[in-house]
């Protein structure tokens, strides 16, 4: 079976090794003539980037890119990149990069013509329609981790620099309008990354596939992301050359996103604040919790993840699915509990009324309380 094809769901997908090379022709179709590309520090300097900028310029499209993006990106970020937008007299972002360049990138599309502070377009009721549709510019989203999916995401996770707090912000027009999905640009991922971004596309599924709302589209596209994931999370971690296992990674990570319209929970709604105040690796917090949240959760879930274990090829019900998420964590180099990834718990009141107040927590399958979230914190900090 080949590993190439073009997708139109939920956007326009070009899926397949070496599909980079298309980049032009991708913007071409966005309509966009001369890009920004959006990355971070980290990728900023690395020969993928170098490659795709190469590309870039070969096709008349210029040679541009804002790389100050922090791992948690901030309004901060935003402005500074907006700046750059609008000096440069861009038409279009082109989002490469992990989740914080994705969502970076899609925000200075979307608020670079925006009058109102980027949070009156959080992720509630229709605080959307308050944005001025025709302002916002075009993406094109290369992703080059698997495991946010935001690359086929209508929202991006931005922190408060003042506050320390996440808020998702929401647009349909912020989903990018072309995604180049090549698993080719994923091969350099230290296993680190692999496994943080790998368990991130882990979480959105499983969060979707036990979320309450009713949506039966998303909920089986999240079962199969989550065999996806089984079958070869611990082949790309194992051989990050493997590109059938980075392939179908990346594949699982853009399933997470379109499944997670269903709804996500405790897992992220716990993951954002900690992240925000702490700066931890949004994957690898979502691995770290996964098992406490499981617990927590399992009077609301235990028939549906037994029949989600019996797909997968797992026996014992919830406790074989619970099992198999503690095995592939260890597998995969998973922290036992916060305290390990450097969490205290001096801004625990704070925390729990953060995960209370995050869109996240309304699609948890046990109704979040401030007693059983604060006592979900103190599992998590073990």
């Amino acid at each position: 079976m080949s590993l190439t094809a073009n997708w139109s769901y939920p956007t326009a997908v070009r899926f397949g090794a070496g599909r980079i090379a298309e980049i032009g022709e991708a913007c071409a179709a966005a309509g966009i003539a001369k890009p920004l590309l959006v990355t971070d520090h980290g990728l900023a300097g690395l020969e993928i980037t170098g490659r795709t900028l190469d590309l870039l310029e070969a096709a008349g499209l210029g040679r541009a890119v804002f790389a100050e993006v922090d791992p948690n990106p901030t309004d901060a970020n935003m402005q500074a990149g907006i700046a750059a937008f609008r000096a440069g007299g861009h038409d279009g972002v082109v989002a490469f990069g992990g989740g914080s360049g994705l969502d970076l990138g899609k925000m200075m599309a979307f608020m670079h013509g925006q009058t109102r502070p980027v949070w009156d377009f959080e992720d509630i009721g229709d605080w959307w329609t308050r944005a001025d549709t025709e302002a916002i510019a075009p993406i094109v989203a290369v992703p080059t981790t698997a495991g946010t999916g935001s690359e086929v995401g209508r929202a991006s996770v931005i922190t408060n620099s003042q506050t320390h707090v996440k808020k998702i912000i929401f647009h349909p027009k912020v989903l990018p309008a072309q995604v180049i999905a090549d698993p080719e640009l994923t091969i350099g991922m230290p296993p680190v990354i692999t496994a943080g971004t790998g368990m991130d596309a882990f979480a959105h599924c499983l969060e979707a596939y036990c979320s309450p709302h009713f949506h039966p589209m998303s909920q089986g596209i999240a079962l199969e992301g989550m065999r996806l994931v089984k079958d070869y999370l611990p082949r790309a971690y194992g051989d990050g050359t493997d590109i059938e296992a980075r392939a179908q990674m990346m594949a699982a990570a853009a399933m997470g996103a379109v499944a997670f319209q269903k709804g996500l929970g405790a897992i992220h709604a716990i993951s954002h604040p900690v992240g925000a105040r702490y700066g931890t690796h949004h994957g690898m917090t979502n691995a770290v919790v996964m098992p406490m949240v499981l617990e927590m959760n399992r009077p609301a879930v235990a028939e549906r993840l037994a029949h989600a274990g019996a797909y997968l090829g797992l026996t014992g019900g919830f406790d074989g699915f619970h099992h198999f998420v503690m095995e592939l964590r260890h597998g995969l180099g998973v922290p036992d509990n916060l305290s390990a990834m450097g969490v205290g718990d001096e801004h625990l009141d704070a925390m729990v009324a953060e995960a209370l107040e995050d869109p996240s927590a309304g699609g948890n399958p046990v109704e979040m309380t401030p007693e059983n979230t604060r006592d979900l914190f103190e599992a998590c900090l073990g």
